[in-house]
């Protein structure tokens, strides 16, 4: 259990505070995360990596000389968003490009990259490198489906040596792509972790079992065992990476380099009694072991558990693998000396820029918004537990948590919009912006993306009557299917908002009343949303996790069916 803490919400902004200062040599605050305080005599491609808070080391811990050059700090278990991920990228570009590199998760895909065409949009060229080493999240013909998790650190320092040694962007981006290729890993669990403020655990295991194929989000295990003994946990590790070697990797006298990680909670000494037969069954396999590391890489906050990685390295990733470098919390030999950075830190404002000129229609329109978002905003904090013990079933839990930062956002963003005297289109793409970077994850960028689709249809000249508010939700389904490559089925939210915008547009076209035809939709969206927990997960996190949400529906579905519902009770009293 997290016991040190002051505000729960203000966790991860304070922690992230508290690290940049004990880390001021390597490391110093920008705009959603930290880059580099010091550079080289020469400039280098940029490897900028991130994810969620709840992970130290990773990721900010992994920023310095050798290694990255930024990391993007998100919300606990939540990925940054796309403007925190572009601000820390400008402000560790060096003009020879950007690299970003980060684990496969859904909500860090979506954001990173929204952030990678901003910048290449500016004229930065940018690349994306995913880590895909959890053997257990998809079988061996889906690996760019596969999530990462310890072996984060593998792709990262090899990309980072890379851009030390002046390797140019697309050299940078080809051996990280080797290292990941390289890399495998697997993960067990004996119990789960607890986020600041929360009264349980994101998951349990039971007496005497341990989980298997966990995450690092404090998702539960794909499956169950009995606990094992050291020795035996050892040989389940080894075993089972040794059933997969990567292409090109033949045994005996394959060279391998050991990551024994532990998760949070599991000492240092018990992961040594686990390496000493590690390391003697690698040897056996007749396997060279290359310079093995055993401690806290990729931690899940206070998460009782452990993982395995292996990376096999060709000649030209081990000598990387093996290169300085000079972290808070990761360094091997000796970096050359540079100097210490002195331009101002980058910053992304959200509500700066100028306020466009709005029909008085338009502004109506955009008061009523502002009351929609403001009720949405309520009702998720009343219904955040609820989502949140529903994601935790297949997912990490965060779902309702992000849903509540998000709407608050959103909902602040728009009352100041409106009040510079912005229009509907204006005011709902302002909400988009805060929605987006302060939810976080997955349903920060889709709920970020569907508000800026809805402002785009409303604009700021005319009025909204029921048919463009349809032709808006319409463009708000089609954005979010194309932008998440989700469709009916999958059990995402996309299960609730094509039936209901289907049926306002069919509803309004017929010559209905916003408000009757937002019921029957809204009806329609309540059965669709619980209706999902008859299927099996095929995309995100509880993909993962086969049949084990059948009896629980999805929560995005759920939280758009409810948002709704919601915004009904405010078009009965202002339409």
């Amino acid at each position: 259990m997290t016991r040190l803490f002051n505000d729960p919400e203000d966790f991860a902004e304070e922690m992230i505070d508290g690290f940049t200062l004990a880390s001021a040599r390597w490391v110093r605050a920008v705009a959603g995360g930290v880059a580099r305080a010091t550079r080289a005599a020469e400039p280098t491609v940029a490897v900028v990596i991130g994810g969620g808070s709840g992970h130290y080391p990773a990721f900010g811990g992994l920023v310095g000389p050798g290694l990255a050059h930024g990391a993007a700090m998100g919300n606990l278990f939540a990925s940054p968003s796309a403007q925190q991920v572009h601000s820390v990228a400008r402000a560790a570009d060096e003009g020879r490009g950007v690299l970003l590199t980060f684990g496969n998760y859904a909500g860090d895909v979506l954001h990173f990259g929204q952030a990678q065409e901003r910048l290449r949009e500016t004229g930065i060229d940018c690349r994306t490198v995913l880590v895909t080493d959890d053997i257990w999240s998809a079988p061996k013909e889906d690996l760019d489906r596969r999530r990462g998790i310890a072996g984060d650190l593998v792709v990262f320092k090899v990309a980072g040596a890379a851009a030390e040694a002046g390797y140019d962007l697309d050299e940078v981006e080809r051996v990280a792509r080797v290292a990941n290729a390289r890399t495998r890993s697997f993960g067990v669990a004996f119990g789960g972790c607890t986020l600041p403020g929360a009264t349980e655990p994101l998951f349990t295991v039971p007496e005497g079992k341990m989980a298997v194929g966990l995450g690092i989000h404090g998702e539960p295990g794909i499956d169950e065992i009995d606990l094992p003994s050291a020795d035996e946990l050892a040989r389940m590790f080894v075993e089972k990476l040794l059933d997969e070697l990567p292409d090109g990797v033949e045994l005996p006298g394959a060279r391998v380099v050991p990551i024994l990680n532990g998760l949070g909670s599991v000492k240092y000494e018990e992961l040594f009694v686990v390496y000493r037969t590690v390391h003697r069954l690698l040897e056996e396999a007749g396997a060279v072991v290359v310079d093995p590391e055993v401690g806290e890489f990729c931690t899940s906050f206070d998460m009782a558990g452990a993982s395995l990685t292996l990376l096999w390295p060709d000649d030209e990733v081990e000598r990387l693998w093996l290169a300085p470098c000079d972290t808070p919390a990761y360094r091997r030999g000796a970096v050359s000396p540079r100097a210490a950075v002195s331009e101002a830190s980058v910053a992304d404002e959200l509500d700066e820029a100028p306020i466009g000129v709005a029909s008085e229609d338009s502004r109506v329109v955009a008061a009523i918004v502002v009351t929609a978002l403001a009720a949405m905003a309520r009702m998720l904090d009343e219904q955040a537990d609820d989502l949140g013990r529903m994601d935790r079933v297949a997912g990490d839990g965060d779902h309702g948590i992000g849903m509540q930062r998000g709407s608050r956002a959103a909902a602040a963003a728009a009352a100041k919009a409106a009040e510079r005297g912005a229009g509907a289109g204006t005011t709902l793409v302002r909400a988009s912006d805060a929605w987006s970077d302060k939810g976080g994850g997955t349903s920060g960028a889709i709920w970020g993306v569907m508000l800026r689709a809805l402002g785009g249809t409303l604009g700021d000249d005319a009025p909204a009557d029921a048919l463009t508010v349809g032709a808006g939700i319409k463009a708000m389904s089609d954005a979010v299917m194309s932008f998440g490559k989700a469709k009916p089925g999958d059990k995402t939210m996309i299960d609730a908002i094509v039936p209901f915008a289907d049926a306002l547009v069919q509803r309004v076209g017929a010559g209905g009343r916003l408000s009757d035809a937002w019921a029957e939709a809204s009806e329609i969206a309540d059965s669709a949303a619980q209706a999902t927990s008859h299927m099996t997960a095929r995309l995100g996190r509880a993909r993962s996790h086969g049949d084990k949400s059948l009896g629980t529906p999805d929560p995005g579905a759920v939280s758009f069916a409810l948002i709704a519902d919601a915004v009904l009770e405010v078009l009965k009293k202002e339409v």
